[in-house]
């Protein structure tokens, strides 16, 4: 992690939770995704520094049972939908852009529907918040999520998982690999196997019509989980959004197309503050 960078850990609902901070400006909440060996460190790796020096005070925090923050005793996405709202009011922030990655898009989006101080709403594709779509699009989704509630820790696994999530080869590096899969062992794995059985999130998509800040989804044309059909559903559903869609592009749209979302991302932010 580079020196500007500023890590520590904070208390957060008698959880001891792991953050990550930059830069100066208008704060900004990353939320990572929920896959085997996601944390704030591997998911945003290539967007904490470029997202802080376009002028951002940037907040990547480790979701609990994720990185290096502790396990919680409730693994279901509502208590980490009410872990991230408790974040926000320990680090007394008064208003926030929030950007979600997979899973991290339903909490974002959560937050973005229920947080008064939410200026804007970024999602990465998302299948947790997404329309299950057409039956060819649920299958497609049923087979992700059982290639990764079935990850067994190892570096072979995790290699194999890697080169599913980012469309790039050239990305997926031996340090990349060894990365997520130390963030996937120990009390990760033991979570990870908690949250199977833990309570569903609880579908919005009826209710994003209602969104009332602004919105920019952000999808990948070679997702091997989440169809391209259901971002266009998505988008559809959320009045005034902005949808964009890369090809040669994978599950992990801020790693294969890292320069062209950080620029994005941070022109929409900008735009939204002036």
């Amino acid at each position: 992690m580079a020196a500007n960078f500023k890590e520590e850990y904070i208390q957060v609902d008698g959880i001891k939770t792991f953050l990550a901070m930059a830069g100066s400006g208008p704060p900004l909440i990353l939320i990572h995704g929920a896959s085997p060996g996601a944390s704030s460190l591997v998911n945003w790796k290539l967007n904490l520094e470029p997202l802080a020096a376009a002028g951002f005070t940037v907040y990547a925090y480790d979701q609990p049972g994720f990185g290096y923050t502790d396990n919680p005793s409730d693994h279901s996405i509502e208590y980490r939908v009410s872990h991230a709202k408790a974040l926000i009011d320990a680090l007394k922030i008064e208003r926030y852009h929030v950007v979600g990655n997979s899973v991290g898009g339903y909490i974002a989006a959560r937050l973005a529907l229920e947080d008064s101080r939410v200026k804007t709403f970024v999602t990465t594709t998302s299948g947790s918040l997404s329309p299950q779509g057409s039956a060819a699009s649920q299958s497609l989704a049923q087979k992700h999520a059982a290639d990764l509630r079935e990850y067994e820790p190892s570096m072979a696994n995790m290699r194999k998982l890697t080169f599913g999530t980012i469309f790039n080869k050239e990305l997926v590096t031996e340090e990349l690999v060894r990365e997520r899969y130390e963030m996937s062992i120990g009390k990760n794995y033991d979570a990870q196997v908690q949250r199977r059985s833990a309570a569903r999130q609880r579908p919005v998509s009826d209710e994003l019509n209602q969104l009332p800040v602004r919105a920019l989804l952000l999808w990948g044309n070679q997702d091997q989980g989440v169809s391209v059909e259901r971002g266009v559903e998505l988008f559809q559903r959320i009045p005034g959004a902005e949808f964009h869609l890369f090809d040669k592009c994978a599950h992990w749209v801020q790693w294969d197309q890292a320069e062209r979302f950080n620029w994005l991302v941070s022109d929409f932010l900008r735009s939204a503050d002036h």
